[in-house]
């Protein structure tokens, strides 16, 4: 399934993606697409609704994030061996991890804000994963049975923040409306292989970032059991796993996003994402 939520920021209904590509309303089935409703029970019920017979949206309504209320946000690092050696960074031996504030989130083409006194915000196209079972010390071998499903994130990033400012990457990570996500949830059962997804990330129509998630140094599997040691991982939760080469950063010279910057952004079977660049408002 494919699983959205659309409408005004703050307000946002649940929908499914019909196999037509048109949104139905899932207002009368489930409150939202978040917590417990992205648990096996929960899809469950959705799929077996008659999607003929859920209402209809008309038009073409402002998408949301597919996942609300979303705990925690995990970002993993330099998780692709091909962007490491971009930024002249060390191969990880176990997986990089930061958090970024639940407050990135935005829909998958709202707009992207510059914070005050940034000078150098960059892009990073990600798959990320959305939780849908209570995870504590789960084996990689069970790992994939605690998975929700998949979305593209934007971790947005602020690198001066992140390098120059010193301490946690948080800082150049968890700003306002740093982590676009969407279009829509795939929930896991649609993905064939999540570890062959082709991905890229255009900035005013030039490609910046081709890359796939067979490139990843910890697989998803990896990702999900080496947190769930650290943490609780709990239905609605968002890991984004990291970036392939092409960010402003690793070029030469660097370049990085100002005003009025349009950024365009997909992964193969998970849809594409367009964010604006503005002004700290």
């Amino acid at each position: 399934m494919k699983l959205v939520r659309y409408g005004a920021r703050g307000k946002e209904k649940p929908g499914l993606v019909d196999p037509e590509g048109k949104i139905r309303d899932l207002s009368g089935l489930v409150s939202d697409i978040a917590g417990d409703v992205l648990s096996k029970k929960g899809l469950a019920k959705i799929a077996k609704a008659n999607w003929e017979k859920l209402p209809l949206v008309k038009g073409r309504p402002r998408l949301g994030s597919p996942v609300g209320r979303v705990g925690n946000f995990i970002a993993v690092g330099l998780n692709y061996a091909d962007h490491a050696a971009e930024t002249g960074a060390a191969i990880p031996t176990e997986p990089i991890l930061f958090n970024k504030a639940p407050s990135c989130i935005v829909g998958p083409n709202d707009d992207v804000m510059l914070p005050k006194k940034s000078v150098k915000t960059d892009w990073e196209i990600e798959l990320a994963i959305v939780i849908g079972e209570r995870a504590r010390y789960v084996s990689k071998k069970d790992a994939m049975s605690v998975v929700a499903g998949f979305c593209i994130c934007n971790d947005v990033s602020e690198r001066a923040f992140q390098i120059e400012r010193g301490g946690q990457w948080m800082k150049g990570k968890g700003c306002e409306t740093f982590g676009p996500l969407g279009p829509w949830l795939v929930t896991a059962d649609e993905v064939k292989d999540v570890q062959k997804l082709g991905m890229w990330l255009d900035v005013n129509g030039e490609r910046m970032q081709t890359g796939s998630t067979k490139t990843m140094i910890f697989d998803v599997k990896t990702i999900v059991s080496y947190i769930s040691e650290f943490l609780v991982l709990e239905p609605g939760d968002v890991i984004t796993t990291g970036t392939p080469p092409g960010v402003g950063l690793g070029m030469k010279p660097p370049k990085f996003l100002k005003a009025g910057d349009v950024m365009t952004l997909g992964i193969e079977g998970l849809g594409e994402q367009k964010q604006t660049v503005v002004a700290w408002k």
